[in-house]
This record gives C-alpha cells, structure tokens and sequence, in this order.
C-alpha cells in the first residue's frame, strides 16, 4: 500500500495502516493515540462503549512507543496501536469490573492475563475497558454497574454482547485493535450489529486465565474493523501461557500466511437456516450476496444444511450450570445488586442434575464429531450471523417478538461454541433499515486459516461500510 492510498483522516486508519505509517516516519503513536482519546471522550458518553479509558497509561505507553519508533527499533508488531481489553479480562494498571456492582471499585491487577501480556509485550497502546454485560452472561450490552451500551449506526439500538462494548468502539475506531469474548456468541453477536469483523477462533489456541465460568465454551479472540487487522491481532494474541490449564492445539498457527489468489478447488456448504432458523427476508437477501461472491472466487458453493437438530437444550444445560458457578460465591447482599436475569438462568442453573450435565457433554461430544466428519468434505460452512436486526437497547430480546431469551435469537452462533470450531463474522452490507448484516464464516477445528482468508478476499470484493458518527 502506498502512502497516496492510506486514509487521510486518523480516525479511518487501520491497525495496518498505522503501522505502515509509523515505519515511514509520518506518524506518531502519540498523535494517534491523543485523537483516539479526544475521540473516545466525544463519543463515549453518547455509546457507552468504555467502562475504563486510561488516559494517562494511553499517554506514556504512547510516548514510549514514538521513541522506539524514533530510534528504529520498535518493541513488537503491534508497537503503538491503540488497543482496547473488555472489562473480562485481568490487566495492569487497568481495574476489572466483570460489568458487576459486586465488585471493588479499585478492582485492578498486579498481573495481566496471558491475553493482556501478549499485546502488551507486541507494543498495543492500552487505551481502556470495553463494557460488558455482568459477567458477560448474555447476548446484549448492559449490566447494573456501567449501564446501557448503545449501537454507533443508531444510539436508541443494542450493540449486541456480550463484547458489545467492544463492538461499538470498533465500529467507531476507537482505537484499531479490540479484544473480545466469546463463549455463546459474544464476538459474533456484536460485529454483525456494528458492522465489524470478529473471529472466535479454534478454542486453545489463545489461552485463557483465569478460566471462564463457561469453561471450554469461552473463546478469546479479536474485533475489528477489517479482517486483515484480526489477522495481525491474532498473530500477537495466541501466544502459549503457562497458566492456561485448558490448552488445545499446541502447535502454533501462521497467521500471516499469503492470501491464496482463489478458492479454487474449495468446497463451501451455504446452509441459510440450519435447518430450522426462521430468518428475516432483508438478510437473507444481503447474505445470498455475498454467498454468490464465494462462487466468483472460485468455490464450488451447494446450499446444503449441516444435518443436526438445534443443540439449544445442550447448551442451556451447560450454559445454565456455568451461570450457577458464578452466583453461587455471591452473599445476599451481593445478590440483590446483581442482573436479575443472570440470578434467574443461575437458579435454574441449580436444578440440572449431575446426570443431565454429564448427558448434555456426551451429546456435545457427539455433535463435535458430526462437525468435524462434515468438514472433511466441506471446507467452510457460511450462514448468517443473525437472524434478525439490531433492536432496541436495554432489553434482551427484541420487544414483542416471539423470544423468551437471548439464545433464542442467535440460533447460528452457540452451535460452534458447542464444537470449538473456528467462527467469524464479517459484514456483507445493509438490511432494510440500513443497518448492518453479518456473513458467518465456519471453519473445520484448527482450520482458522481457511476462515480469514475466505473473509480477507471476500472483504476485498464486498462494497465498504460507510461508518457512522452519532
């Protein structure tokens, strides 16, 4: 990329694009950051994205960075790009709320999670705390603590969640670099509603500490605004922690890899129900789009359903079970300040019998192997991200629709949490509303590759988003 091409405004920079002007000596990390944070104080209070902005460590990291910079010897490959942790995730210097009036406001650390140390010891530029909902145990953005989090392409609409923070900030580019979670669909779920790119990748491969309540369905991974710079993210990101004791794959992942020129010779199942979601008109039309463009790259595309009955009834179970581990340590009076909506998922968590546990891992062990047996014939699986549009904020499902909760608007999602299969979202353009659509992306397990780099070229082929300002 040529300087002529780069954007000429700092708040539309990429993560790449900043780099490569670091490199050149035609921006500091210092600018960069200062107009992040500016941004972030002008935009904040409209959004809610930041539960924490850490003006004064954004600064001096900043600082520290344009003299390594300066000096050519820059420290990592993320040296001075404005990044954001979601308020899940342990950091230095930086207090972690979990979205919970039940704990201490100088909630901080003496220690990063692996996570954290990753992109800090890469060089990112800590610019603060994305929201999240109480301890991140739903698929909208709000929580007793911090309040509502709203939507940048409309403020009376939810950002999704549980990374809706993240998410919105994305969307915004505050900051280029977004760290996320997601153990149910909580990259997912808010890069579709902002209209921002988020893998979930393999589980293990970036690791985790200390483990989430969801266990083995909580993945790390990266929210940004294009797929390139998630890819740039992870290469920092999964880095081996010793204190992960849930590791996967140890072997670690080239993701710089060359773009393949095609998906030539790919084989790409397009499944735009499962089988059995009821999808808006508007975002089936937007996903058939893009799906169209995987067959001008090449790929042989069949609209095929992957053949298993909806596993909400196994994840519920374990979901539920998870839920009760967080609440259980909870006094009375830490109880009355919390979501009532986690407390309820919780005492139903309390009901589920150690039989009905062990039944619903057997049947997600089974579901596992259908997955993987399916992806030796299919290189990906595409479907939408959602169902349905962004609705109003502040609710857990959209008003007088026919969902009682949360998971049961995000039928595509907690599937491949269930399998630990690689997942993206990638924004394929506008519903009727003009709000944002996402493309869901599925890989075979430790196939992440195959996942960005479809995204990557699908990304260079897709019209971009015109970004809002509220």
């Amino acid at each position: 990329m040529t300087p002529a091409s780069l954007p000429t405004q700092l708040s539309e920079l990429t993560a790449t694009d900043a780099l490569t002007l670091f490199r050149q000596g035609e921006l500091s990390p210092v600018e960069l950051t200062r107009d992040c944070l500016e941004r972030i104080d002008t935009l904040n209070p409209k959004v809610n994205a930041f539960v924490h902005i850490a003006h004064d460590g954004a600064m001096k990291a900043a600082r520290d960075a344009e003299a390594r910079w300066m000096n050519g010897s820059p420290c990592g490959p993320l040296d001075g790009v404005p990044t954001t942790l979601k308020d899940l995730t342990l950091s230095r210097d930086m207090p972690t709320r979990y979205g919970s009036a039940t704990t201490s406001p100088d909630g901080g650390s003496d220690v990063d999670a692996p996570v954290a140390a990753s992109l800090r010891k890469a060089g990112a530029v800590f610019l603060g705390k994305t929201a999240s909902p109480e301890y991140g145990w739903k698929g909208v953005t709000d929580n007793p603590l911090h309040g509502v989090t709203r939507n940048p392409w409309n403020t009376t609409l939810t950002s999704g969640g549980s990374s809706g923070g993240a998410g919105a900030a994305a969307a915004l580019n505050l900051g280029m670099l977004h760290q996320g979670s997601d153990a149910g669909g909580s990259i997912r779920i808010p890069c579709s509603f902002t209209g921002t790119f988020g893998l979930k990748p393999t589980f293990g491969w970036i690791p985790q500490w200390p483990t989430s309540a969801m266990s083995t369905l909580s993945h790390l991974g990266p929210m940004t605004r294009t797929a390139s710079d998630s890819a740039l993210m992870l290469a920092s990101m999964a880095r081996p922690d010793a204190r992960d004791g849930l590791l996967g794959n140890p072997h670690g992942i080239d993701w710089n890899a060359p773009l393949p020129l095609s998906l030539e010779g790919w084989k790409i199942a397009y499944s735009p129900t499962l089988g059995y979601v009821d999808v808006a008109q508007d975002i089936r039309l937007r996903v058939d789009e893009a799906v169209a463009l995987l067959s001008r790259l090449g790929a042989d595309v069949i609209e095929i359903n992957p053949g298993f009955a909806c596993p909400l009834d196994i994840f519920n179970t374990l979901w539920f079970a998870g839920a009760t581990q967080v609440v259980e340590k909870m006094t009375d009076s830490q109880r009355e300040q919390m979501d009532p909506g986690l407390l309820d998922i919780a005492e139903r968590g309390s009901h589920i019998s150690l039989s009905q546990y062990l039944a619903a891992r057997r049947e997600r062990t089974a579901l596992c192997a259908h997955m993987q047996s399916f992806h030796e014939q299919w290189d990906l699986l595409v479907t939408p991200t959602l169902p349905i549009s962004p609705f109003a904020a502040g609710h857990n499902v959209p008003p007088g629709e026919k969902y009682a909760d949360w998971m049961d608007w995000t039928p595509f999602s907690y599937p491949f949490n269930l399998t630990q299969q690689p997942a993206a979202s990638l924004p394929c353009g506008l519903d009727d509303q003009g709000l944002p659509v996402g493309l869901h992306l599925v890989g075979g397990k430790f196939q992440d590759m195959k996942v960005m780099h479809a995204a990557m070229l699908l990304e260079e082929m897709l019209p971009g988003l015109v970004y809002p300002r509220p």
